[in-house]
């Protein structure tokens, strides 16, 4: 087999086992709180690290081992990620307590999965220009990123099919793809770069970013926790200390990457219009549409599907069933744009593809909450359509428009711009829904409750935090079910009559219920979402026409000193404009 194959299968795996852990856990939470005995209503910080762990310690690793796989190999590293996310997601599947101490000890396992996971990502790209020749680039990451849509795909059924069975299964199904892509990759793989090995270890570099990219991250995360009477934490002390110190390291951080011999993030690569533009673009994406899954698997979840008649307990598998359309979109276009791009170039599907990203944010805000589901298929189909005609040609231009010697650097700049953004994009979105929610949710409870002729309870529910009603039902859990059964109701609730208790504890009266002032707070965040795609697209837009580094040297190198034709010299011209020195 040729090698360029070989690179394209093992990198492959690799985006195939990431993938599917990602969106196995996302659909699977319900099961995982349940497998460790956690209450949605109180612990909703576990929620939230259960999720995040992963992505916070993925997007602050990624440019530092990127940059080492510069000077050590970026072989090696891919190697040691695969055994390293292998081994962290068999601690998962034995997380050997339950309650607080099981939860924090499946956060602490999802960091180790983090760590291989920024091996891998920091790498695969690089791993891949170098196997491939420019013009077969975008082709070869087309289709790496359509195996992590049917990854993605894979996760959410198979995750909905293992929880019916068991929690664990839902880790244990990696470790199996792990241990045969680290032998494949071992026994396969072999270095193409050109390694400098006498550069320095850039340590206040490293330091001053990763604490910095921590703190933000972190503090972001905390800030969707209540704190005192408001429903969000931007208030709390911590918070702000923890945002304000993160940005003002990471405000340090290129003043210090000035002054160190070798620094972790080359800088000098933003000289280069198109890799500037096209990460500018790759940001305002992530950011865009980061959150949309998990807001979307959330409407589903806690509304559409309690509505059309399915128990809570099943609309964690029901929900990934119904997002197929978003991930079969993005596969049909993901190869089929990166061949595309090798011939065309980038920018016109980029621009084209956030464009229409945008139209199917907004086309979201005009659908009620009870929607039919063939305009929703068809609204995600399209947006998946976008994400996958953006994908490749975006990676491939930012790949091809840096040296050899700086791939790896430069896919750990890209991906830790897109796994930070998706990040902050899950934050806002997750802010604004609560926002929303805590001027209007407690008072829609308590008039339904009125209107159900339970005026006594009506009162309860002022107390009652949006976030934890809205993600007990996220995590499968009966929102009212969960609420009525707090000790402090029970005098109250013994005086009702059992028919009204059906009808508050049934699958119709929470979502119409919540609903209204959900809606409101979520069509908020998807024309955050359409705003931030139309930047993508402008940023797009300008990245200028096809440019690869290596033809663009060759080119100029085999000009010499003679005299220069017209065309040649706009050629030249053009590499100067593109990348300066």
């Amino acid at each position: 087999m040729e090698y360029k194959w070989i690179a394209l299968s093992n990198t492959t795996i690799g985006t195939l086992m990431a993938a599917i852990d990602a969106t196995i856990v996302l659909i699977s939470l319900p099961a995982i709180f349940r497998g460790i005995d956690i209450n949605p209503l109180t612990s909703f910080q576990y929620l939230l690290w259960v999720l995040f762990a992963y992505s916070v310690v993925t997007s602050t690793l990624l440019v530092s081992f990127g940059r080492i796989s510069d000077m050590y190999g970026r072989v090696k590293l891919f190697n040691m990620g695969f055994a390293i996310f292998t081994v962290g997601s068999l601690l998962c599947a034995v997380t050997p307590n339950t309650g607080d101490l099981g939860a924090l000890e499946l956060i602490i396992f999802r960091v180790i999965q983090g760590v291989g996971g920024a091996f891998l990502l920091s790498n695969s790209a690089a791993i891949l220009t170098d196997a491939f020749p420019a013009k077969e680039r975008g082709k070869a990451l087309g289709i790496n990123m359509t195996a992590a849509i049917a990854g993605s795909l894979v996760g959410l059924v198979l995750g909905g099919v293992l929880a019916l069975f068991d929690w664990r299964y839902i880790f244990l199904v990696s470790v199996p793809v792990g241990a045969a892509g680290t032998i494949w990759s071992y026994a396969k793989l072999k270095e193409l770069a050109a390694l400098r090995r006498n550069q320095k270890l850039d340590i206040w570099g490293n330091v001053s970013f990763a604490s910095g990219l921590i703190l933000v991250l972190v503090g972001m995360t905390y800030a969707l926790i209540p704190f005192g009477s408001s429903s969000t934490g931007w208030s709390d002390p911590w918070v702000i200390g923890s945002l304000a110190t993160g940005v003002a390291l990471l405000v340090a951080f290129p003043f210090i990457e000035k002054k160190v011999p070798d620094p972790m993030f080359r800088l000098d690569l933003f000289k280069n219009r198109m890799f500037t533009a096209a990460n500018i673009a790759g940001l305002f994406a992530s950011v865009g549409r980061g959150g949309v899954q998990i807001m979307l698997i959330i409407l589903l979840q806690g509304i559409w599907l309690p509505l059309h008649g399915i128990s809570y307990q099943d609309t964690p598998f029901w929900a990934g069933i119904y997002m197929i359309p978003m991930i079969v979109g993005f596969s049909i276009m993901g190869p089929i744009s990166g061949v595309l791009s090798d011939r065309y170039g980038a920018r016109t599907f980029g621009t084209l593809a956030m464009i229409l990203t945008a139209g199917t944010f907004i086309a979201l805000t005009f659908l009620p909450y009870n929607f039919s589901y063939l305009p929703f298929a068809i609204i995600i189909f399209l947006m998946g359509i976008g994400g996958g005609l953006f994908a490749a040609p975006n990676i491939a231009s930012i790949m091809n428009a840096v040296p050899r010697e700086h791939r790896g650097a430069a896919s750990g700049m890209r991906a830790t711009l897109q796994n930070a953004g998706q990040t902050v994009s899950i934050a806002i979105f997750f802010t604004v829904i609560i926002g929303g929610l805590s001027s209007t949710l407690p008072g829609a409870l308590s008039n339904a409750m009125t209107s159900a002729g339970v005026p006594q309870l009506a009162g309860a529910f002022k107390s009652i935090s949006p976030t934890s009603a809205l993600f007990s039902a996220f995590l499968g859990y009966n929102p009212m079910q969960a609420i009525l059964s707090m000790p402090q109701l029970a005098s109250v609730v013994s005086q009702i009559p059992h028919s009204t208790l059906i009808y508050l504890e049934g699958k119709t009266f929470f979502p119409n219920a919540i609903a209204p002032a959900f809606i409101t707070a979520l069509d908020l965040a998807f024309y955050i979402g359409a705003a931030l795609s139309i930047a993508a697209a402008v940023a797009s837009l300008l990245r200028g026409k096809v440019y690869i580094y290596a033809d663009a040297e060759q080119s100029k190198a085999a000009q010499g000193p003679a005299p220069v034709s017209p065309t040649a010299k706009m050629a030249s011209t053009e590499l100067e404009n593109n990348f300066l020195k």
